[in-house]
């Protein structure tokens, strides 16, 4: 009840992007405004589209159902429904939903008087899934370069797209891109233990303060980054996983087309070794 006290406090008028007050209302807990009528709009159009062309797959597994993007030969024109244009229609509704969801962000940050660093970082990840289905397809000058939307078809999309340069994993971008996940998981574990430490002391003792966390860190590594810090790193983390992971992939094919091995011939050819 004392949060819902605290909300009335903000669920007023104003902060709109677009739309005004014909849809600046709450259903529920849920803000709803002109993007989420978007968001609904596009999340439903672009379900159904799913939905039928799992119909025309003639399979209902989730596992093997795959919607495909259109042959090569379509290029970056519009394909036929079944040959390609219902992942183009999908495609444009996934996208109408993810940045409508980023603008129902903003909207409610602007009502709380908050900064947009929720919006910008949901961003990224629309920036790395934009990078996949837009930018390198046009780059490479087809639609069919994009991935296609399946649990299986997808993974054997990554699997065959990694082998076409021979070994991803020597791709220096994603290199990049794996080291900001794998340090991401490891300071938000890192962060949550501490948090779960400090506030499950054992029966009989205080709850542990801010000052009791700073000093376990400078006690273990000399250093703590502290409680405002680890949330701007955790940030910073994510969001580098986010970038370096979408320009991996669209200097692949636009702009290295030989085997990622082959990059690092200029180690082997610095004057040092001579």
């Amino acid at each position: 009840m004392a949060m819902l006290s605290f909300e009335r406090k903000y669920r007023v008028r104003g902060g709109t992007l677009i739309g005004g007050d014909l849809f600046d209302f709450w259903v529920g807990p849920f803000y709803v405004g002109f993007f989420g009528v978007t968001t609904i709009f596009f999340t439903l159009l672009g379900t159904l589209m799913i939905f039928y062309g799992a119909a025309l797959g003639g399979t209902w597994n989730p596992w093997t159902i795959n919607i495909a993007p259109p042959d090569l030969k379509y290029g970056l024109g519009l394909a036929p429904l079944k040959e390609g244009g219902i992942w183009q229609i999908v495609t444009v509704c996934a996208l109408g939903a993810f940045g409508s969801w980023a603008l129902r962000q903003a909207e409610i940050s602007r009502k709380l008087g908050m900064g947009y660093h929720i919006p910008v970082a949901y961003g990224m990840a629309i920036f790395a899934y934009f990078t996949l289905v837009v930018i390198r397809p046009v780059l490479m000058g087809a639609w069919g370069h994009g991935f296609p939307y399946g649990i299986l078809s997808h993974l054997d999309w990554v699997s065959n797209t990694g082998y076409q340069y021979l070994h991803f994993h020597y791709n220096p971008a994603h290199m990049l891109a794996v080291t900001f996940f794998f340090t991401t998981t490891l300071a938000l574990s890192l962060h949550g233990a501490l948090v779960l430490s400090a506030i499950n002391p054992p029966k009989g003792e205080d709850v542990k303060t801010a000052e009791h966390e700073n000093t376990f860190f400078r006690d273990t590594i000399g250093y703590s980054i502290g409680t405002l810090g680890i949330h701007r790193l955790g940030l910073f983390l994510a969001l580098s996983a986010g970038f370096w992971s979408a320009v991996c992939i669209v200097i692949s094919g636009p702009f290295w087309t030989h085997g990622w091995p082959q990059w690092w011939s200029w180690w082997l050819n610095l004057p040092i070794w001579n």
